[in-house]
């Protein structure tokens, strides 16, 4: 069985998470994934903790997860010899993702203009705060930005956490993650469509762009209601929460009055299906203090697993708020393979989130850990490029190149 994208190169000019999570994604797909890196350093990642360490070798916990089945190129771009390994490489390649600083490859003539005019069949995709697309320029377009500002630019942190408190963020790397997955599903289609028309394309990503369209629920109530959503308050839906049981929380969410019947049943409360107070989403979000200690009255008496195995017997979809340890316990991600052991032959095995989607005719993802900084350097400038051992010997006692542990 073959993946998806074997044969297809890709060229990761990317740092920190939203390329690297989009690379993965191509990896794991099947591509030839060779992440640029910086000589001496590399990626900021590799020295952010938490820390796996053994026998003095040490390895960050974030650069493991995001980096697994690639390969590291460390290559001095502000070089000129560097510039041009990089141009030859564009050459090479069918996909290059960046997420540097806005403008910077540009700047030093290789960015995604001047490489595309070398090789037409380029898909380049940029991750940016903001959007680099020239006809779709704003006025933040050349902004630097990481994952919080676009949540809280887009409305997302308006809306998380309680009236009483400031704006929360949701998840860290939320907006990274999932721009890496809009930049991996763009770069899909862009490669569809050079499958037609024989040419590549820009792939524009922004952060901003994605975190506003995960907040389509926002711009639609806006938009026909007039109703600006808030912290902590429900105003057309309810219960929707984390409510307590005797050894934790479990996670309800009751979108119509049909699950509100099923979960009134299930409480003991049928009488609370025909009051008023209950009768629809908004008069249940207008009586919440009245309604939830009744729901609580009934869970205190129950495990969350009891509970969870009532509702869902009823008809009410409920689950655990799960801690990590909750996670790497649980029977049915144990089941679906959800957790990927990675081994890195110097640091030993630890566990890492599969990326989706299952696949039926796609054999099981690769759990190659991820390199040493510029451990591929030597191969990638002799195999795919040409070079001769002794011109990469001279280009590593220059600075132009790092060669790493293999």
């Amino acid at each position: 069985m073959q993946r998806p994208l074997e044969g297809i190169r890709v060229t990761g000019l990317e740092q920190y998470m939203a390329g690297p999570y989009c690379t993965l994604l191509l990896a794991d797909a099947g591509a030839e994934v060779i992440k640029i890196e910086r000589p001496g350093t590399g990626d900021p990642r590799r020295a952010m903790p938490p820390f796996a360490e053994k026998d003095g070798k040490r390895k960050a916990a974030g650069f493991m997860g995001y980096n697994r089945n690639k390969k590291s190129l460390a290559l001095n771009l502000r070089e000129e010899r560097g510039q041009e390994i990089f141009r030859q490489l564009a050459q090479a390649s069918d996909v290059v993702v960046e997420n540097l600083r806005p403008g910077s490859m540009s700047r030093m003539g290789v960015g995604q203009k001047e490489m595309r005019a070398f090789n037409p069949k380029l898909v380049w995709a940029i991750i940016s705060g903001f959007g680099r697309m020239e006809s779709r320029k704003g006025p933040y377009s050349d902004r630097p930005a990481f994952d919080i500002v676009a949540e809280a630019m887009s409305g997302i942190m308006h809306q998380v956490g309680f009236a009483d408190k400031p704006p929360s963020w949701t998840i860290y790397g939320l907006a990274d993650i999932y721009s890496g997955q809009v930049a991996a599903y763009g770069i899909m289609q862009a490669l569809f469509m050079r499958e037609r028309t024989g040419e590549g394309q820009l792939v524009d990503c922004s952060m901003f762009d994605n975190m506003l369209s995960l907040n389509e629920a926002m711009a639609a109530v806006y938009s026909v209601a007039g109703q600006i959503p808030e912290r902590g308050k429900l105003s057309n839906v309810w219960p929707r929460g984390a409510f307590q049981a005797k050894d934790g929380y479990i996670a309800l969410n009751v979108p119509d009055n049909i699950i509100w019947g099923r979960l009134a049943k299930a409480v003991g409360r049928e009488d609370l299906i025909e009051d008023e107070r209950a009768s629809t989403g908004p008069a249940r979000s207008e009586n919440a203090e009245y309604l939830q200690p009744i729901i609580e009255q009934w869970l205190a008496s129950q495990t969350r697993e009891e509970a969870v195995k009532t509702l869902n017997d009823t008809g009410v979809p409920c689950g655990p708020v799960n801690t990590a340890e909750d996670v790497f316990n649980d029977p049915h991600v144990k089941a679906r393979g959800n957790i990927l052991q990675i081994t890195d032959p110097e640091v030993g095995s630890f566990g890492f989130m599969r990326t989706p989607p299952y696949m039926s005719s796609m054999p099981d993802l690769p759990v190659e850990p991820a390199p040493n900084l510029g451990q591929h350097t030597r191969d990638v400038l002799e195999s795919i490029l040409g070079y001769d051992g002794k011109d990469v010997d001279r280009l590593a006692a220059d600075g132009v190149v790092q060669l790493g542990e293999t």
